[in-house]
């Protein structure tokens, strides 16, 4: 689709993620045994036929930059393809991006030299499968100046989320970001209506209200606090629904901001129901990542007999199971799992190694850490926080090349 650009906003500082931001962004963080984040939403614009991509950076961007580099350099620049990183460009008086709308508006000059009709914007950090081209043809079907994906929530839930009211054709009549007091469904008192952070603006209407904010000194620059309000008292801004049944990608109507420690281990442990609410497994809509030439993964028997043992877990390439027992688990390439080692719920990433009758439980390895043999991760709550983070809902988080 040549008339159309998709901008990424991969930003981010994900604080609340943190310590596994502390050293690379969300969109960079690794999910699923072998994925970034920021995979879900480049597969997804690839599979929409959305092959004109700006990839918007700014803090600890390097792997981030190094991974889209390694896994995602695949479109053609001779057929007017392209991803981009695009890291601040000090444009707007030597500042950094200060909020959604502010990290497009100082790349404005992007726009003006695309020819785009169209501008698709989203989130590098969410995990969720959707062909964004039928959003595309409804929003063109409305003559809509920009269009919100939806869906239908939990309103104990909506507080984290910009929730909006629609008329009978679909078009927004109001926005609240994160409200306290989020306005229900008609019909559905418990449910609420809430944004999903991916929008298609007209781009002659996204240029003009960037303009606008720019000059506004009370504004914070931020697409669900300030433009969306601000353009639906003047324009056509319509809701399209996430959860219905079209388009190419069969429907699972699965969506997650894994923004917290807690949402993050969650969606991972999603992946291990006996039918996970997100099939990773869909022939047609392969998730795409960078993969390392690993050897395939094994169980070998220790010498006191133990044979290496894998229940309900996610297992990738290079991984090496000497005598230890893995149970409702995801466990990412290279790991070395030593005799007797006992690992449960857990996530482990690259290059981990669980030392000889080592316990954990709950966990979250970062890469490159060496656990010393017969120690024990999430069986002590008060000693374990002497060392490590430990979210609302007691998941350990060693971080990357913890020393022990």
């Amino acid at each position: 689709m040549q008339n159309t650009l998709t901008i990424v906003l991969a930003g981010g500082m994900g604080s609340r993620l943190s310590p596994l931001t502390d050293d690379r962004a969300k969109p960079a963080v690794p999910f699923g045994g072998k994925y970034r984040i920021i995979d879900f939403t480049l597969t997804n614009c690839l599979r929409s036929g959305l092959r004109r991509i700006l990839v918007l950076t700014q803090y600890k961007s390097h792997s981030l930059q190094k991974h889209l580099r390694n896994g995602w350099s695949i479109f053609n620049p001779e057929l007017g393809e392209f991803i981009t990183v695009v890291p601040p460009q000090m444009r707007g008086g030597g500042k950094w991006y200060e909020g959604t709308a502010d990290a497009i508006y100082h790349n404005l000059w992007l726009l003006s030299r695309s020819d785009a009709e169209y501008v698709v914007v989203l989130s590098g950090d969410h995990i969720y499968r959707m062909d964004y081209d039928v959003m595309l043809q409804e929003h063109k079907a409305n003559q809509a100046d920009l269009t919100i994906a939806c869906m239908n929530v939990d309103r104990k839930e909506a507080t984290q989320f910009g929730v909006l009211d629609t008329d009978e054709s679909g078009r927004i009549t109001s926005f609240i970001e994160k409200p306290k007091d989020p306005p229900s469904v008609p019909g559905q008192p418990d449910r609420s209506l809430a944004s999903m952070g991916i929008y298609i603006f007209s781009c002659q209407v996204l240029q003009d209200a960037l303009h606008n904010d720019a000059n506004n000194p009370e504004s914070s620059h931020d697409f669900g606090k300030d433009i969306i309000p601000e353009l639906i008292k003047s324009h056509g801004v319509y809701a399209y629904d996430f959860c219905n049944d079209k388009g190419r990608v069969a429907k699972d109507c699965y969506w997650r901001d894994v923004g917290t420690i807690d949402s993050f281990y969650d969606a991972n442990m999603d992946l291990l129901e006996p039918v996970p609410p997100m099939n990773l497994y869909q022939a047609d809509w392969a998730i795409r990542t960078y993969e390392p030439q690993c050897p395939p993964a094994r169980t070998v028997s220790s010498e006191t007999g133990n044979e290496g043992i894998f229940i309900n877990s996610i297992i990738a390439d290079g991984v090496v199971n000497s005598g230890g027992s893995v149970q409702h688990s995801v466990v990412s390439p290279n790991v070395r799992i030593h005799d007797g080692a006992t690992i449960v719920d857990s996530i482990l990433f690259d290059d981990v190694h669980v030392g000889e009758g080592s316990q954990l439980v709950n966990c979250i390895i970062d890469k490159h850490v060496r656990i010393p043999p017969h120690t024990q991760i999430g069986l002590d709550r008060v000693e374990d926080a002497k060392r490590f983070h430990i979210s609302e809902k007691g998941i350990v988080v060693v971080p990357e090349s913890y020393q022990f």
